[in-house]
């Protein structure tokens, strides 16, 4: 049963009147199809199964299961003559799309069902050669063929008939099969006579040729499909040894199971189209070839120029185009490429030695209704033209100059190539002016090079000199001087525009330069001011002590306020030297730190105690740099080193601290040999106490600036989908099971953020371009508890380089940094602790960043810490 997500998020069955409804917006949905064929098989309703068949078969090449399941019924309700008839029609068809020896198989056996009418015989002998000749050579199925024919031939009681089976056997032992040596043993049993010398030396040549092929059919059935590398490798071999037969056998073989494979359908018609060239072979290939992959426009192409290398009637060919449009490529440019490509074949068809013809005025007719499909349909789907250099109306230009001899209007066609945004660039306007050169006139020369002198802003250095070199060989003195003053001003505006645009730029340089001094300032005026901020408040603080012991008349100091020594913990029961306790010569109890405080400082002791080791750049290729590790990893070496141990010997695991003695977040891992830090790389996003760590080459920056790691593709992948709006509770098998309804996925990946948490998006990777464009139709806008997804095709924007943060200006005040007070305002220990009874309005102040602020008024006396306890007793 089919299911399909309601608004929901849940599963329900599908109906047929859903899976109709779907197919009615998109005709070229595969899965849908299938769904609706079984759905309606299930109900009972073979009616309308056949018509959904019949309409799946027209768009799309039926894989084998699915032919036989067809098949089965229609012969289960097959009847009479009549009803056998459109059996072997359906046979007919299920055998052209795949190479399929099951269906050839049971082609054989229903024709025997047929013997007993009107030349059923040399019906039943028609079909079994035919699958011979299709499937003969096949070495792991081909065998059941063969055997197939022969009991057939067997089976009719007819002296004449032994020489037939004969024949059978010796034709077959000349093939390398599997179980060849069964089948020779079956004939040497089976016939009185011995076998001929000349029978058992072509069995021995097929036992050698089969010890070749051997190793490539085993390749095969080891691995796993669709196996397009091992196909692949079988191809390269009997494209070597040059077995016709075999090699398109092989290729038909691959096209199994790599049908949504282009680039095989490519070189498969390619050695059709250059070795065989056999008109319904060729033909047939690309024909199915479109079927499998109608959204590669190459393949379109290559169709429409077989089409017309074996002389198709044009109507077919002009159809065919059509079909191609209706395609759905996936790219702007994919139909200027067909376009170009049919508008090619119709100025084949003209002859130019006439005035006028019905042929040259349909390429004129598909000329303006290319330009215009391309403006309307192009441009309203893509938001892009797809042909910005205007190629399609630079080769009508052409053919109007140069092959009918029509300037104007090809002059006509340039203007609106010029207006179209490309008078700017050179090079368009000296094709234009190549083209008046060879087809127009010395005038027309003149006045395209002069409003190129005018319009060109890439290279108006070059636009003059062939105007000035045009004039010294056909132009008068007047048209020279003419010539010489506007290339003289142009170019000095250039120049003029040249230089703006350097002073400019080196403004932009001097202005950033100086930012980046401003920084350093404001950084060397903060640690200044946080320095002496530091030793005010130690003399303060020692200050207020004297202040406390007055106001709180000898009231015993409480433990709390004691100041704590760093790095210095006396032992338990014994006083420092210089303390109270050992100048009152008493053993009073001090102030003492918690058991965790303890244990921070000497674990903080220890580690400053390590001593920096500076990274060694020439291990780098045995080093991998592990970063993103949480920071209250206890024993960071200790954890990593039995997960790097896997990858191979480990000589190093070396963790970075602070000055402080806290561990970082990273560290470098070094290796006894370059291949375990090549596998330890595979590591990258592995959990470590619930955050992903980050694994990464070890490459010094200081001398490869430019170096980063991005383990993902930034370009178009249009095999792969990304998914956005995902609830955060939702699992790498929940989208899974949802996305592998629209086909074979390969991998997920959830996008998460430094600490592991989700962030809501994901790139899901299908098997092929198909898959994936079926899949952004059917799931973009699906709701997943209460969250409606987006799904596009996998196009990342190009990384780019963080910029700076710039200055920005406050009322009054220079050029400040944009963050003065973080990036959220003001943080919680910025804030003025000063009460409220204290404050008194001032004027306004201007302050730099992280400096101290410079008062606009005599700045208030300060106060101790007596007056500020005097103040709060004052009611």
């Amino acid at each position: 049963m089919a299911y399909w997500a309601n608004p929901a998020g849940s599963l329900r069955p599908r109906a047929p009147m859903d899976v109709v409804h779907t197919l009615s917006i998109n005709v070229y949905d595969y899965n849908c199809h299938v769904d609706l064929i079984r759905l309606l098989r299930l109900e009972g309703e073979l009616t309308k199964v056949r018509m959904a068949r019949q309409k799946m078969s027209e768009i799309f090449p039926l894989t084998e299961e699915l032919w036989l399941e067809w098949l089965h019924d229609e012969i289960s309700m097959a009847m009479d003559g009549l009803d056998r008839e459109h059996v072997y029609d359906l046979f007919e068809r299920a055998v052209k799309d795949y190479i399929c020896p099951n269906i050839w198989l049971e082609y054989g056996q229903y024709s025997v069902g047929g013997i007993g009418q009107k030349g059923g015989l040399e019906k039943v002998r028609s079909v079994f050669e035919r699958a011979l000749s299709s499937v003969g050579l096949h070495m792991t199925k081909g065998l059941a063929i063969w055997e197939a024919y022969r009991e057939f031939e067997s089976a009719i009681v007819e002296a004449a008939r032994l020489e037939k089976v004969h024949s059978l056997f010796r034709r077959q032992l000349a093939i390398p099969l599997y179980d060849m040596e069964a089948t020779f043993a079956e004939y040497e049993e089976w016939s009185e006579d011995p076998i001929p010398e000349s029978v058992i030396q072509s069995y021995n040549k097929a036992l050698q040729q089969l010890e070749k092929y051997k190793p490539y059919e085993e390749a095969l059935l080891q691995a796993e499909a669709p196996r397009l590398a091992e196909y692949q490798a079988y191809i390269d071999f009997e494209m070597k040894i040059g077995d016709p037969a075999r090699i398109q056998l092989i290729f038909e073989r691959a096209l199994v199971e790599n049908c949504l494979v282009p680039d095989l359908w490519i070189r498969y018609s390619q050695y059709l189209d250059r070795q065989l060239k056999v008109k319904d072979l060729v033909l047939s290939a690309h024909s199915r070839a479109v079927r499998n992959c109608p959204w590669t426009v190459a393949l379109w192409s290559r169709y429409l120029l077989a089409l017309e290398r074996h002389g198709v009637e044009h109507r077919v060919i002009s159809v065919t185009f059509e079909k191609a449009l209706s395609a759905g490529f996936i790219q702007a440019t994919d139909y200027v490429e067909i376009w170009q490509a049919y508008l090619d074949y119709l100025r084949r068809r003209v002859d130019f030695k006439q005035d006028s013809s019905k042929e040259l005025e349909e390429l004129r007719s598909a000329f303006a209704r290319a330009l215009e499909y391309l403006k309307q349909e192009v441009e309203e789907r893509f938001s892009e033209s797809g042909d910005p250099s205007c190629l399609i109306m630079q080769n009508w230009a052409r053919i109007e100059a140069r092959l009918c001899n029509n300037m104007q209007k090809a002059r006509e066609l340039w203007d609106s190539i010029m207006t179209r945004g490309n008078a700017k660039f050179a090079n368009m306007w000296l094709e234009y002016y190549n083209l008046e050169r060879a087809h127009g006139d010395t005038q027309h020369c003149r006045k395209a090079l002069h409003r190129a002198v005018q319009c060109t802003s890439d290279y108006p250095e070059h636009v003059c000199e062939v105007l000035l070199t045009m004039e010294r060989t056909e132009g008068t003195l007047e048209d020279w001087d003419i010539a010489v003053q506007k290339t003289e001003t142009r170019l000095a505006r250039v120049n003029e525009q040249r230089i703006k645009a350097a002073e400019k730029e080196a403004a932009l340089a001097q202005q950033e330069e100086e930012k980046v001094e401003q920084r350093k300032r404001a950084r060397a005026e903060k640690k200044a001011l946080k320095k002496k901020k530091k030793t005010r408040g130690a003399d303060k603080h020692r200050a207020d002590e004297d202040d406390e012991k007055e106001w709180g008349d000898d009231e015993e100091e409480q433990p709390s306020k004691r100041r704590r020594v760093e790095n210095s913990v006396p032992p338990a029961g014994e006083a420092e030297p210089g303390s109270e306790a050992d100048l009152s010569g008493s053993s009073a109890p001090a102030a003492t730190e918690s058991p965790s405080e303890l244990k921070e400082v000497r674990v903080g002791a220890r580690r400053r105690d390590v001593p920096k080791v500076p990274h060694d750049s020439s291990k780098d290729g045995v080093t991998v740099f592990v970063s993103n590790l949480p920071y209250g990893l206890g024993e960071p070496a200790a954890t990593l080193r039995p997960l790097f141990e896997a990858c191979g010997d480990v000589v190093e695991v070396r963790p970075i601290f602070s000055n402080r003695g806290d561990f970082r977040g990273y560290c470098y891992v070094e290796f006894r040999e370059e291949a375990a830090a090549l596998q330890a790389l595979q590591l990258d996003r592995q959990s470590v106490e619930g955050r992903p760590m980050f694994v990464s080459p070890c490459v010094d920056k200081s001398k490869n600036p430019d170096f980063k790691v991005f383990r993902y593709s930034t370009a178009l992948e249009k095999h792969k989908l990304f998914v956005s709006g995902l609830p955060f509770s939702c699992t790498k098998e929940e989208l899974e099971e949802i996305c592998k309804a629209h086909g074979t996925v390969k991998d997920i990946r959830l996008v998460t953020n430094r600490a592991g948490k989700p962030k809501g998006l994901a790139y899901v990777e299908y098997e092929n371009e198909s898959q994936a464009s079926q899949a952004v139709l059917k799931m973009d806008g699906m709701t997943i508890r209460e969250n409606v997804i987006k799904v596009a095709i996998s196009n990342p924007p190009q990384r780019k380089v963080p910029e700076k943060p710039e200055a920005r200006k406050a009322p009054g005040s220079a050029l400040l940094p944009r963050q003065v007070y973080g990036a959220r305002g003001k943080g919680r220990t910025q804030l003025s602790l000063l009460p409220r009874a204290l404050q008194r309005p001032s004027a306004a102040t201007a302050q730099a960043e992280n400096g101290p602020a410079t008062p606009a008024t005599t700045e208030a006396p300060k106060m101790s810490n007596a007056d500020f306890a005097k103040l709060l007793l004052r009611k």
